[in-house]
């Protein structure tokens, strides 16, 4: 399945707790290694701000639970999606299904 999953930085008390929670999100993220479990498509992060995007496949939802319990200083959301021509397939097969069998 794939999914598409942001984070943000969880608010934080003063400054100096911000500048020590981020320095420390990195330091566990520079040795840290993605479950085997993911086939990453995009993984960005957005301008200006601690957060951002993965696009990531996976048959495994428990590896993306593992993930977001390592980097606990972020708020996650996880998004099960699928490509827009499979939607368009699924929706035009409804459309067909709704003509023929309600009036």
């Amino acid at each position: 399945m794939k999914y598409v999953i942001s984070w943000h930085e969880r608010p934080a008390g003063s400054a100096r707790e911000y500048e020590a929670a981020q320095e420390r999100i990195l330091g566990i993220f520079k040795d840290w290694k993605m479950p085997a479990s993911f086939a990453i498509q995009q993984f960005v992060a957005r301008v200006g701000e601690f957060g951002g995007y993965m696009v990531v496949e996976t048959d495994k939802p428990t590896d993306m639970h593992y993930a977001a319990s390592v980097f606990a200083a972020f708020a996650f959301k996880v998004e099960p999606v699928i490509d827009v021509m499979d939607a368009v397939a699924a929706e035009t097969q409804a459309i067909e299904y709704r003509k023929k069998n309600a009036p």
